[in-house]
């Protein structure tokens, strides 16, 4: 890491200002949800220390998880009651019935993530979730979810990841209910291990250079289903290859076993270990923002 980048990044670090937890309850319900309202700032992204900014936002302290993905997966678990007015259940474009336990056993309700679910759905239920509380949710970009992830300093030593991160040598192959290991300096839970989460952007080998000339919020964006990046590693990952900066590929072979043709908009069946986080920005978009950024951003 180039020494401007190292003081730059421990600059930030000493002026971190005091966390702010947010609770968002969904309309309707008794379910709720928590959000860590991170600072904008300049971080040495990537291996080499690459200088990126990102604007102010807040990012879910837990992994979305099945409790919350089920009120808008199933049309009977949803009311009518949101806190924006023209709100209709009735219409909502809602997932596939699953045609089986695509977790295999490994847990649902009580505090586990969601998993399974392609990115298109994870951004649907980030959709729901703005017509239900009138707040927009997404998913972070890469740049966001790694500064959220190092929250301001290294990955832990490879001794103590056992204490943040459900990963092959201590996860039992089967992930776990979210928040059970410390969380970072931000207050975030399972950024490492548990199950992986997808970011917003498509996956591109050559990452770096093209955010060369988009240094600030950047977002490689799709233009086909496959592929995207995948972030946080999970409970079968290596201790040895787990990481903040670790990027890992979506594959089509997650779906190979979904006898859909063609194959399903929403669920990946061999992905039990693939969850998401979601995030809002500080500074909210329009509503005809907000419509834009769905029509861009879902290529089913």
């Amino acid at each position: 890491m180039h020494l401007r980048l190292l003081f730059l990044f421990l600059s930030f670090t000493y002026w971190l200002p005091a966390q702010r937890i947010d609770t968002v309850n969904i309309p309707g319900t008794d379910l709720s949800f928590t959000l860590a309202a991170l600072p904008g700032g300049t971080f040495a992204m990537g291996p080499e220390g690459q200088a990126v900014t990102v604007s102010p936002f807040a990012i879910g302290t837990h992994e979305v998880t099945h409790d919350t993905y089920r009120l808008f997966q199933r049309r009977d678990n949803d009311t009518q009651a949101a806190a924006t007015p023209d709100y209709d259940a009735d219409a909502v474009t809602r997932p596939t019935p699953p045609y089986l336990d695509f977790t295999y056993g490994m847990g649902t309700r009580g505090g586990f993530p969601q998993v399974n679910v392609t990115q298109q759905a994870a951004l649907r239920y980030c959709e729901w979730l703005y017509q239900k509380t009138g707040r927009f949710f997404r998913l972070p970009t890469e740049a966001e979810w790694e500064y959220a992830c190092l929250a301001t300093q290294e990955d832990p030593a490879p001794e103590d990841l056992p204490e943040y991160a459900w990963l092959f040598e201590n996860g039992e192959e089967v992930f776990h209910k979210t928040g059970l290991k410390k969380p970072n300096n931000w207050g975030l839970y399972d950024m490492l291990g548990n199950v992986s989460e997808w970011t917003l952007d498509h996956y591109a080998a050559d990452y770096f250079e093209q955010i060369d000339d988009w240094p600030e919020d950047p977002w490689i964006t799709p233009t086909r289903k496959h592929s995207r990046t995948v972030r946080g590693g999970h409970y079968d990952t290596d201790q040895a290859d787990a990481g903040c900066r670790v990027r890992e590929k979506s594959q089509a072979k997650w779906q190979a076993r979904d006898p859909q043709i063609p194959k399903s908009k929403w669920w990946n069946v061999d992905s039990p270990f693939v969850g998401f986080r979601i995030v809002s920005p500080t500074e909210q978009p329009s509503a005809a923002a907000v419509t834009a950024f769905f029509q861009k951003a879902i290529v089913d």
